[in-house]
């Protein structure tokens, strides 16, 4: 029988062994075998927590979007609702945190992206972070242009932001940040009203 708080200890250590395989050799090759030995534990835990490999990258994928989530609560938390240039850069500065440009979340967010593709629990996670994201730049965006106006800015700066990350994954020299916020005030200046900027 399964000890007290066992779920709460086994779990991200699993999440975490997922992203540390997949990171290493990519998901085809990190079986259950594998991702088990990077936990210290056996191969059944696996099955017994998460029902196998599959269900083991959804829930992976759940806890890097909480993560990310949280990131950027932590980011507006510390802005004035008032200050909206500010509020939208501190959403970007969430999407770009540290935890989210570790190599092993990269490759774990990159690996996502192509299954999301073809596994619908997968996609149904990737929608709902599109929506997430796009919900938190519209609702700042409402309060300085009309709501046709926020909608196509929050599809550019998601745009931005996705294409920036995704060209830093993929580059030698990793991701920039503050290229990435650099790029974003520039859309962004080009769009919202001038009165913001003075």
């Amino acid at each position: 029988m399964p000890k007290v708080g066992m779920p709460e200890v086994r779990k991200p250590q699993l999440i975490n062994a997922t992203m540390e395989a997949i990171n290493d050799v990519g998901l085809h090759k990190a079986s259950v075998a594998m991702i088990a030995r990077y936990a210290g534990v056996s191969p059944a835990i696996i099955n017994h927590y998460f029902g196998g490999k599959d269900e083991l990258l959804e829930e992976t994928m759940r806890a890097v979007l909480q993560d990310l989530s949280i990131a950027v609560q932590e980011e507006l938390k510390s802005v004035p609702s008032d200050d909206v240039v500010a509020r939208i850069i501190a959403i970007v500065n969430g999407n770009f945190a540290s935890n989210q440009i570790d190599d092993k979340v990269v490759k774990t967010w990159l690996t996502f992206w192509s299954l999301a593709m073809h596994k619908p629990a997968l996609h149904r996670l990737q929608h709902v972070n599109e929506k997430r994201l796009l919900s938190h730049l519209r609702r700042e965006l409402k309060k300085v242009v009309n709501v046709d106006e926020a909608a196509f800015i929050a599809r550019g700066v998601a745009a931005l932001i996705d294409g920036i990350w995704l060209r830093g994954a993929l580059s030698p020299d990793g991701i920039n940040r503050t290229e990435a916020r650099a790029v974003i005030l520039d859309y962004l200046q080009r769009r919202l009203p001038a009165e913001l900027w003075h």
